[in-house]
Formats: C-alpha cells, structure tokens, sequence
C-alpha cells in the first residue's frame, strides 16, 4: 500500500470572476521510505500540491489517501489531528519560538498531543541528540546559528515519530556550506528509514533526493527516478512499515 496516493486531484481557486487552476487532475504515489523532491517555477503549482499533501489545504476534486486513510474530504480539526500524527513539517524560515529554547521548540507537537512532560522532555532530548544538538538543549533561537536553527526545526519534525518530513526549501536562507550541511542531515535520515518530501526549486538540492517530481501549469510534467544521489549507490532503507525509533 503507498504512503500518499493522490487521485485525480485538483484545486481551482476563485480570484474575482477569474478562475486560478492551480491543479489539474493530479495523481502521484509515493511509497513508504522514499525521499523524493517536487520541483516547478513560481506559480506552477507546486506550494498548492505540497499543501495537499501536508493536509494545510483540500483538493477541490480527486481523492487523496495518507497511510490508507482518505483526508480528501476532512474538516480542519481532522486534518490538524492527521497532520500532527503524520507529518513533520521544516520550514524555510525554521518558525520557532523567539522566546523558548531548543528543548521546549522541539516539544511544541507533543504538547499540543497531550503527552505528558517527563515523556516528551525525553522524546525532545534525544530528537536533539539524532540531529546533533545535545550540546545545544538550552540555546534559544538567536543564540544558534542559521544551520543550527535548522537542525531544530528538523529535531521538532521527527519527534513525534510522523509517517512523513515534509521539507519546504529548507537551506532557503542558508548559505551554501551550511545548506549542503543540512542536506547532508536529509541524507542520513533517509537512509535511517524515515519518507523524505522536499519542495525547492534548486536543481542541486532536488538531485540530492532518489526522485524528482516536476510540476508545470498544475501537471505533474515529469516524474523522475534516480539512479542514486550524490552520485553514490542507493542504500536500503528499512523495510515497509518500519520507522526510526531514537
């Protein structure tokens, strides 16, 4: 069974009297322990396609199934509930909290999951710990830096162990050693077993993926499979169904 299976998707926006199709008919499947990377031009859909797939927004027509659960049709409260049990997000601008440490940064989801404080402590510690940050528990965002903030936001997306990371330009304001550092961190998950979706419109970062999805006009124009990244030989990830446990 595919992780994400999207059929038959579209998304039309009303702008006035004008029509804006953002999606036409879309379907894609990405399988459990892929690390695939969506690519397309400003306007060409692909910030609509990654919203449906992190259940931020609904399809107008088509149907989409995440881990064999039909979101197509959910109110917001359900799709907030899916995408806390099943998506970890990292962002650009890494969105933590100016004012909370790492730690508490990185426990945000599993307070909003109720989970009691001795467990996600534990959880949030050794999220740090996976993305090298142990050192680092009580810094707050401003006394990090810019490839450390990221390592955050990453350690915040893993935590609640979530079917999917789901990365939207995340060495977007990175400089070049720093993101290739970041990229590098993408790497090593993948390869620990977790299913990688990156959006970015940098040919160098989407090559780093196992597959490239371009999206034009709100088609998906092509759907490569690569042979290997970095020019290495792929490594297995762990076997389906299987996810990382820290």
């Amino acid at each position: 069974m595919s992780l994400i299976r999207l059929q038959n998707i579209s998304r039309r926006y009303e702008m006035g009297s004008e029509i804006i199709h953002a999606l036409r008919d879309v379907s894609l499947e990405i399988q459990r322990g892929e690390y695939v990377a969506i690519m397309g031009p400003s306007g060409s859909g692909k910030s609509t396609l990654m919203n449906v797939i992190g259940c931020l927004d609904t399809p107008t027509s088509g149907e989409y199934i995440l881990n064999g659960i039909s979101v197509s049709d959910m109110d917001d409260d359900e799709l907030a509930e899916i995408r806390n049990r099943e998506i970890g997000f990292v962002f650009q601008t890494f969105n933590l909290l100016a004012r909370s440490n790492a730690l508490h940064n990185v426990e945000l989801p599993l307070i909003y999951a109720g989970v009691p404080s001795e467990e996600r402590r534990e959880a949030a510690l050794q999220a740090l710990r996976q993305v090298g940050l142990s050192d680092r528990v009580s810094h707050k965002p401003n006394e990090l830096s810019g490839g450390q903030r990221q390592r955050v936001a990453v350690a915040r997306a893993l935590v609640t162990r979530p079917s999917i990371i789901l990365a939207d330009e995340p060495t977007g304001n990175l400089d070049s050693k720093t993101g290739a550092e970041i990229m590098d961190l993408f790497d090593a998950l993948w390869r620990r077993g977790n299913t990688i979706i990156l959006v970015t419109h940098e040919e160098t970062i989407a090559k780093r993926s196992r597959r490239i999805v371009r999206i034009l006009d709100g088609l998906i124009a092509s759907d490569e499979s690569l042979e290997s990244g970095n020019g290495e030989a792929l490594t297995p990830v762990l076997p389906a169904g299987r996810r990382l446990e820290f």
